[in-house]
């Protein structure tokens, strides 16, 4: 089966043998009391991809040139370039069959967020470079345009209405004045119906009368309602 492993449109000439697609999830795991563990499921996290390609410094028969034999300085140079530039590029990964039938595709838009270069005596003039990507998904900020149809409401005033007068206060009591021949029993009888009620009278008018067996004809008395 053969791989072929694109960098920014850029073919790797020699695919590595190892690739690892690390999907991430954000999932947040619960305990409740009476019911166990549960698990809240929520949308993926970005995909992590790493891998170890050989670049060779030298032409091999094996090895895919597209556009023609490039030395490893050309590829290092275009490593350092996807890390600085901020931009995000498309990583491919196409497999196919011996017989040229096409199995799937990897075609991700990724960042490129470390690599390494390494160099082993073993590996001869080659080196191999360990490469960390990560998934990017394009966004931006929304906005919202605000238009107001109307007018800030204006204060009105209530006209002010006419006070309205005061209802006279109920008059609470009543006046009597007394004349020869009466008792403070009769006239208790005479406003409220029952002689009894007298001590009314008396306690209303404490100031002119010092006993109730005694009052005088001419006296005002307050008749409590």
């Amino acid at each position: 089966m053969a791989y072929y492993f694109y960098l920014d449109k850029v073919l790797l000439p020699i695919a590595p043998s190892k690739l690892q697609l690390k999907v991430n999830n954000q999932n947040k795991t619960l305990t409740l009391i009476n019911d166990g563990e549960i698990n809240i499921l929520k949308k993926p996290k970005l995909t992590d991809i790493d891998f170890d390609a050989m670049i060779p410094q030298v032409k091999y028969p094996f090895a895919l040139y597209k556009d023609g034999f490039q030395k490893a300085s050309y590829y290092l140079k275009k490593l350092e370039q996807l890390k600085i530039s901020q931009e995000p590029f498309q990583f491919i990964v196409t497999r196919t069959l011996p017989n040229g039938s096409m199995l799937f595709d990897t075609n991700l838009k990724v960042s490129l967020e470390d690599y390494k270069i390494k160099e082993d005596k073993k590996e001869g003039f080659d080196m191999v470079i360990s490469v960390s990507l990560k998934q990017y998904k394009d966004y931006g900020t929304k906005t919202a345009n605000v238009t107001f149809t109307q007018s800030k409401p204006k204060a009105t005033v209530q006209a002010s209405r006419p006070a309205e007068s005061s209802p006279a206060p109920k008059t609470t009591s009543k006046t009597h004045k007394v004349v020869k021949g009466d008792t403070l029993w009769a006239i208790a009888k005479k406003f409220y119906g029952n002689g009894s009620q007298y001590p009314k009278i008396f306690n209303a008018n404490k100031d002119k009368i010092k006993n109730p067996n005694l009052i005088y004809p001419g006296q005002v008395l307050t008749i409590p309602v």
